[in-house]
């Protein structure tokens, strides 16, 4: 195994060992620690795959951004509450045979996937003599509008809920 190979085993272990930890812990704080340091992996594997924008944007936008929204919104709900009462203890069935069901798809998934796919209009040269910036942006904004604008509105319901949440709590 050569070393980009190892470098990206590492990444990848380590990316999906700490999304692990970031569902299990049943501290938000110490899930959002987790996640802060899952998003730093992530950027370290953009600058691994020569995206230094995209790890710029990582640091800036998730770990920065997000995440003190995350911590915001969690402050705002009295969690402690949550994290002693005993909930979900006669939902383990359903949640195995949820869980089972995410796994038979994932396998179906993931043998579909093709390693390397073939080569798109965006290669490292056309990257490189476009900018990252740009070839980003030209992207984001004609291919991906869809899903973009889908994860802003997911992100807006998200605070807008936690917003209600905490507001009923208040009264």
């Amino acid at each position: 195994m050569s070393t980009p190979q190892l470098f990206f085993v590492y990444f990848a272990v380590m990316m999906t060992g700490l999304s692990l930890m970031v569902v299990t812990r049943k501290n938000p704080v110490h899930s959002v620690l987790y996640m802060l340091i899952l998003f730093a992996h992530i950027a370290a594997l953009y600058l691994f795959l020569n995206a230094e924008f995209l790890a710029a944007i990582q640091i800036i936008i998730y770990a920065g951004a997000i995440l003190v929204l995350f911590l915001f919104v969690i402050m705002m709900l009295n969690l402690r509450k949550e994290e002693t009462e005993k909930r979900f203890q006669k939902q383990w069935p359903v949640g195995i045979g949820i869980g089972v069901v995410l796994v038979v798809f994932l396998i179906m998934i993931v043998g579909k996937i093709t390693v390397v796919p073939p080569l798109g209009p965006y290669s490292i040269d056309a990257v490189r003599s476009d900018g990252h910036m740009m070839t980003v942006g030209k992207v984001l904004y004609s291919e991906f509008l869809l899903p973009f604008e889908i994860a802003s509105l997911i992100l807006l319901i998200a605070v807008v809920g936690a917003v209600v949440l905490a507001k009923r709590k208040l009264e």
